[in-house]
Order: C-alpha cells, then structure tokens, then sequence
C-alpha cells in the first residue's frame, strides 16, 4: 500500500481514498456531534453558505470557526467540551471551519472521502481497509509546520500497516503543536483546556466518518 501526504493547497489533486484529517478541532468535534445524535454534519466553505444552508433545513444548526472562534449567528463553536453538552438528536449540522471542513471540500478528486481525528483512528482504518485500497493520501488541513494533523496521519499509517504503536507520543505531539497553545493558556478561556484532553481520547468512537456528495451537498455520516 502506498502513502501520500498532501495539503490544503495541493490536496485538490488527490485521487482514490483520501483521508482529511483535523485533530484541534474539527473533525474531532464532529465526531463528539454524532456522539449526541447527530444524523448528518454538511460540510461547507464559508460562513454564509452555512447560514443560508441552516435556513433551508429543518432542524439544523450551524457549528464551526473562524480564527477559532464560533462565527456570529452560529449556534456552536468548534470545541467538543460544549459539544458534549448539546442535545443533538436527530440534527442536521453545517459545520465550517478554517482547515478541516475546506480540505473536505478541496478534494474534489477523490473517489471515497474520509474525516478522520485520533478519536476515530481505528474505525477509519478499519473501514478504509475493507476496499482494499492501493494507496491512501492524507491531507494534513492544519499543515506540516502544525504537528497534530501530522502525527495522526502518521498514527493511522502504521495501523494500515499493521502496526500497534504507543499512543503516548502521539499523544504528546498533539498537546505540543501550535494550535495547542492557546488552550494551554490559562487567560484565553475561550479555548478550553478541556477540549485538547477530548481530542486526544484515541478510539473513543467506533465508527468513521463517511463524506459523501448528494447533489450539491456535501455530507458527512458516521459509519460503523
């Protein structure tokens, strides 16, 4: 099996199975969203479009960021720490974020699309492997100079690979990255601490998160 590793800015050439990674905090929250009863996340670009999209959708709510920081008129910002306190069942999302919602909607080549956090290691591997791929590309959203997108592409390689690897150093990688420090500082209560510790509870879900276009949406469901 052969590995790629790509970007925001180049992961529009991706093709086959293609893994969109984003640890702190998208796709880790998405997946803490269908742990509430979510039915769908909508994946989207811009603030606009996901206000729009909530106005046409019964029972949905607008979730995400921009500059970390949930986006006037959104009715959730992108920390799971206020996700696990949300009843969300049987809600449609639309969720918008700087780097992992933009990768999933980069990839326009790709044949099957994954989002994927250390949350939902396992089950994407498991799920990826059960069409026998030839090749998987990741897309680190957060980029290579953000280690927490990176070291979970690298976690999830070594599972493909059959490996068992220590989690700790993983683990670690994450709480020492850039997008780590403002929920390491203790006057930016905004980020919290708390969310760095849900985000790096590797396998607490057992099911990937499916990305799939309907129309002119694109739809992300969590598959067991």
């Amino acid at each position: 099996m052969k590995f790629n590793y790509t970007d925001l800015d180049t992961c529009h050439t991706a093709s086959g199975l293609v893994i969109v990674i984003d640890v702190l905090r998208a796709f880790s929250n998405a997946a803490y969203a269908f742990s509430r009863g979510a039915k769908e996340i909508r994946l989207v670009s811009t603030v606009d479009e996901a206000l729009a999209l909530r106005s046409r959708l019964p029972n949905a709510r607008a979730m995400g960021e921009v500059g970390g920081l949930p986006p006037a008129g959104f009715d959730f910002g992108n920390s799971p720490a206020q996700m696990l306190e949300a009843e969300l069942r049987g809600a449609s999302l639309i969720q918008r974020t700087g780097a992992g919602t933009q990768g999933a909607v980069r990839c326009v080549k790709a044949e099957t699309r994954l989002a994927a956090s250390y949350v939902v290691a396992e089950a994407t591997v498991r799920y990826a492997l059960q069409s026998d791929p030839p090749e998987v590309t990741f897309v680190i959203t957060g980029g290579y100079n953000n280690d927490e997108d990176l070291s979970c592409a690298e976690y999830l390689q070594s599972l493909f690979e059959g490996k068992t690897p220590a989690k700790e150093p993983f683990i670690q990688r994450v709480y020492a990255s850039k997008d780590a420090e403002a929920h390491l500082d203790p006057g930016r209560p905004e980020f919290p601490l708390s969310d760095l510790d849900l985000c790096t509870r590797i396998d607490a879900f057992n099911f990937a998160m499916l990305i799939q276009k309907e129309q002119e949406s694109l739809i992300m469901r969590a598959i067991k």
